[in-house]
């Protein structure tokens, strides 16, 4: 559950807009219908500027990823991470996994990805505190922005030869990106932002985005996952045909035992020429103090 609201007629008006977003962004096809809407989509080729370098730009929708709540270890058994909140597979071979509040009736339990980040020992219970209490502590609960990785791709793309544009659906945020061979700046990196000071370069066909300078109030993912402000991201973009890949390194040293790689996405773009965002409603948060169970949906 992201957020609970009091039904109204804006409440209708953001359903409505949800809906028509999701017919502009394309339902994911149907086995048997049009399952070869993507291949289609990869066939095609693959868009280039001047300067040679594949151009990013379009309305991109839809998408996909790994993940999932399973997975066999080295004897092909299967592990269920999903068992208790934040359970990576060192704790559970510790003996360290707790149990979940409400891991009956919350649906968010069977929702968590099998690729989880490696947090040092000494993080483990606030992590899991974090995770219990997401429906009161959770910032994105509190009109606060995901920030970098948590946003994930953007929903639009404006390429030039000096920078991209990131727009996002979701509060109608946006990100400016240089590619101009331009480093770090000096007083940005040492920032504490949700976005962070971000450069990018090409190494080939892909589009590398190295961003340091964050602040450390916003989650990795809604299980809880922290972060410090000694974080630093990679984002990568590999465009192929009308297709592009999302690929994420994190690496914070105070906070992980070894870099999280965050399962890919890939996301295809959007030919109808009407494609726009719709504005989103202002963001009130009214509801955390009527909450009174750990549920999330």
């Amino acid at each position: 559950m992201r957020s609970v609201r009091i039904v109204s007629a804006a409440a209708v008006a953001a359903v409505v807009s949800m809906v028509s977003i999701h017919a502009q962004y394309g339902a994911a096809p149907a086995q048997g219908g049009r399952g070869g809407a993507a291949q289609q989509q990869q066939n095609v080729p693959t868009p280039r500027t001047a300067d040679g370098h594949p151009d990013l730009s379009g309305f991109w929708a839809g998408g996909g990823g790994g993940g999932g709540g399973v997975k066999p270890d080295e004897k092909g058994n299967i592990v269920q991470l999903t068992v208790a909140r934040l359970c990576h597979q060192t704790q559970i071979d510790a003996g360290e996994c707790h149990p979940g509040v409400n891991a009956e009736r919350d649906a968010g339990i069977n929702q968590r990805p099998a690729n989880q980040p490696l947090y040092k020992p000494e993080f483990w219970e606030q992590v899991q505190h974090l995770d219990r209490e997401g429906i009161q502590l959770d910032p994105a609960f509190h009109c606060k922005p995901n920030g970098v990785p948590r946003m994930g791709p953007p929903g639009k793309i404006v390429q030039t030869a000096t920078e991209l544009i990131f727009m996002y659906q979701n509060g109608n945020t946006f990100r400016v990106i240089p590619i101009d061979g331009r480093p770090h700046d000096p007083i940005k990196s040492q920032d504490t932002t949700w976005y962070g000071d971000a450069i990018g370069k090409w190494e080939g066909d892909t589009l590398v985005i190295d961003i340091v300078g964050f602040n450390d109030e916003s989650w990795l993912g809604w299980p809880g996952w922290l972060h410090s402000n000694n974080m630093h991201v990679i984002e990568k973009y590999t465009r192929t045909g009308n297709t592009l890949r999302w690929e994420v390194t994190v690496e914070d040293p105070d906070t992980l035992l070894e870099p999280f790689k965050m399962d890919p996405r890939v996301i295809r773009l959007n030919a109808d020429p009407k494609a726009t965002f719709i504005e989103d409603l202002p963001c009130e948060e009214r509801d955390t103090q009527h909450i009174v169970t750990h549920e999330r949906g």
